[in-house]
């Protein structure tokens, strides 16, 4: 009988030693509080300096008045920045010029300028074109990639100009999108060229500034196309479209625009998606912002850059 009431305060003992056990994780606990507060104010200053470009969505959506009107402007920074703005492709007529447009498909305009001196050489007029044999047409033609297309398009062009047009580049976009591998792009760039007809051209520089700008939303070009026209009244379409691709190809990039050295940078709504340290974004320049040749073998007397070097001659079989 005396036993058991002793069982009762051995069992006692243990949880007084499990209370000691405890112990140190309560210590653990107070330990830990200052480190819990420290990160909580860390991710609270982190927060605060990440605010302000969390702002940048939360503007008020523009106005199409508001959106007519900083499009224009940019127009007319573009004109201040490049009144030299011209096509880069080297040409004296309308033929040499819907020609060279063709072979442009793919490849850069310096290429198709050092190629065509030959090509025109051979084959200044559509009769000559059409009467190349396919094999020749192919060889002048092959520095612009693509070279067996191309001549596919080029020999039909040359015999429809001759059939159909009695050799004349016609003036008209309803009749131009008719020749083949002539799309509205191509004939946008003659009629305006060549012709002296307002026309917008949508090539791939063209259509990424245009949406980068917030002008449009559309991959499509011919839907780009109709948004920027509505946009700009028509005696500025031909001028827009040089400055416009000018723009993309010496500093608003695909893969890496260089908005730090961009003049028009206020106004552009994409501004950060490219390089804005200043002195990095200068070394993103091209062409004669660069410092270095153009695309045009000839280019206008305006022109302040480097022409663009003749392509080398072939080197001699050994």
């Amino acid at each position: 009988m005396n036993d058991t009431p002793e069982k009762p305060t051995a069992a006692k003992k243990v949880p007084a030693k499990r209370t000691t056990t405890k112990a140190p994780a309560k210590k653990t606990a107070v330990k830990t509080a200052p480190a819990t507060k420290a990160t909580t104010k860390a991710v609270a200053k982190k927060t605060t300096a990440k605010a302000p470009a969390k702002k940048a969505p939360a503007r008020k959506p523009e106005s199409r008045t508001a959106l007519v009107r900083r499009a224009r402007r940019i127009n007319r920074e573009l004109a201040e920045l490049y009144p030299y703005a011209h096509p880069e492709l080297d040409f004296t007529n309308s033929f040499e010029l819907l020609v060279a447009t063709v072979l442009s498909a793919q490849t850069t305009d310096m290429r198709v300028n050092q190629t065509t001196p030959r090509l025109f050489a051979v084959a200044p007029t559509p009769e000559d074109m059409a009467a190349l044999p396919p094999e020749e047409l192919e060889e002048l033609i092959r520095p612009t990639g693509f070279f067996r297309a191309k001549t596919k398009s080029l020999l039909g062009l040359s015999a429809a100009l001759r059939d159909r047009f009695g050799g004349e580049v016609p003036g008209r976009l309803e009749d131009l999108v008719t020749l083949p591998g002539v799309g509205r792009k191509t004939a946008n760039v003659v009629l305006g060229n060549a012709f002296g007809v307002p026309g917008i051209t949508v090539d791939t520089h063209f259509g990424r500034l245009a949406r980068r700008f917030g002008w449009t939303t559309q991959e499509d070009a011919d839907k780009v196309e109709a948004d920027v026209a509505a946009i700009f009244p028509k005696s500025e379409w031909t001028m827009l479209s040089h400055r416009v691709v000018f723009h993309g190809r010496r500093v608003c990039h695909s893969r890496k625009p260089a908005c730090g050295a961009c003049p028009i940078a206020p106004l552009c709504p994409s501004y950060g998606e490219g390089e804005t340290d200043p002195e990095k974004a200068r070394k993103l320049l091209k062409y004669e912002l660069g410092g270095q040749p153009g695309q045009r073998l000839k280019p206008p007397a305006d022109y302040p850059g480097q022409p663009a070097p003749p392509m080398a001659p072939p080197a001699a079989a050994s």
